[in-house]
């Protein structure tokens, strides 16, 4: 490993060891959903990020839903989440989380949720609660990729471009988003300062990205990242309705509306949620392998997002760790979900595991994968930040 290297990964270790990272979960359900075929005995093992993606999942119709992560911040705020789901009523609900602040924030911590919340997310919340305190700055703009969207606020007002982008999410049509950004966005919001930021590597370690997805990133655009992000930002404003992208929505407005916003805050879910559905999602501060490693669990639906990629570049005998115990834990008809800041995950291909023969053998090797559907359901998603989207059956 080059010096630049571990410089690059030292930075995103202690952004990542150190802070929120993800205030809200930037993977879109709508499309897992079309993958995953929930069902009502489906154990679904999810990477937290910031959970709403796990309350998207049991309001769907599965039986549990383990939520783990190694970022224990991470945890706290679905631990939030869930505690206000059971112990709010609908407008301090969706005051606190739709609108991303509320006036009375600290009786409401104080005096209801904290009690409700294991020691860990109360240690953090002690702490963190000024995220919901300030209406110009709500939690949405707080955490690492939350300083990132106040930072893209701030240059957007700078560049004279907040009437734009207003206009661009009051869009009816994808046609006339595309007539926008084209003829009024474009060349004033990508500038050559711009471009510079986001090549940096602490920006990139703010938004999540590790070094070896920005290395399969630069391989297929030429070293340029800012080309594969201006792409994205395209796909997003000029090919796919606006109008129920809450992901972007929230990141330029810090907020959400009644009308654009995740499963989990709307309020026939809200009712869900409080009559028993929060506790059949629960959260563990560990790694996937240590989960399935300690607890007896049978799992059919795995959902492990983009983490491979970081493994596989700095810890690959801890991806193969992973894998053995994914098939400790899983059922004969699991299906696994991942995504993939690169464009393939040739990776997978190196990893050798028992299948119960007393030989190695490659795990992709027992995979069923859905290619064909993967690659146009890719074309829909509504983040549009990822290279690639996989699902795979594994056969024993």
């Amino acid at each position: 490993m080059s010096l630049s290297e571990k410089l690059n990964s030292m930075v995103f270790c202690h952004v990542h060891g150190n802070n929120l990272v993800y205030n809200i979960c930037w993977e879109d359900p709508r499309i897992d959903h079309q993958m995953l075929n929930l069902r009502p005995e489906d154990n679904v093992l999810v990477i937290t990020s910031a959970g709403c993606n796990a309350l998207d999942y049991i309001l769907k119709g599965c039986n549990h839903v383990y939520a783990v992560d190694m970022n224990y911040r991470q945890n706290a705020v679905l631990e939030l989440k869930k505690a206000a789901a059971k112990l709010l009523n609908y407008e301090d609900y969706w005051q606190l989380l739709g609108e991303g602040w509320h006036p009375d924030v600290d009786n409401l911590y104080k005096n209801t949720l904290r009690d409700a919340m294991p020691e860990e997310a109360q240690k953090f919340w002690d702490q963190k609660l000024y995220y919901f305190k300030n209406q110009k700055c709500p939690y949405y703009w707080h955490g690492t990729s939350g300083y990132f969207a106040r930072w893209i606020n701030w240059y957007l007002r700078h560049r004279g471009c907040k009437k734009t982008i207003q206009k661009l999410l009051d869009a009816k049509t994808v046609e006339e988003q595309r007539e926008i950004y084209h003829n009024e966005l474009e060349k004033k919001f990508w500038t050559k300062s711009l471009r510079w930021f986001l090549n940096r590597d602490t920006t990139l370690s703010m938004l999540g990205v590790p070094l070896s997805q920005r290395i399969q990133v630069e391989k297929q655009y030429n070293g340029k990242i800012a080309l594969f992000m201006q792409d994205c930002l395209e796909a997003v404003l000029c090919e796919l309705p606006i109008q129920d992208n809450y992901f972007w929505r929230v990141y330029v407005t810090g907020h959400y509306t009644k009308e654009c916003c995740p499963e989990y805050l709307k309020e026939e879910n809200f009712l869900k949620l409080k009559n028993g559905l929060a506790d059949q999602v629960t959260t563990y501060t560990m790694s996937v392998e240590q989960f399935l490693r300690d607890n007896d669990v049978n799992i059919s639906r795995f959902i492990l997002l983009d983490h491979m990629d970081w493994l596989a570049n700095n810890m690959f005998e801890r991806l193969v760790g992973e894998w053995e115990a994914i098939l400790m834990r899983a059922t004969q008809d699991a299906r696994i979900m991942w995504r993939s800041g690169g464009f393939r995950t040739d990776f997978l291909e190196k990893v050798e595991i028992d299948f119960g023969k007393g030989v190695k053998e490659k795990i992709t090797d027992h995979f069923q994968m859905h290619d064909a559907e993967t690659a146009e359901l890719h074309k829909l998603d509504r983040v549009h930040t990822y290279g690639s989207f996989h699902v795979a059956d594994l056969i024993r």
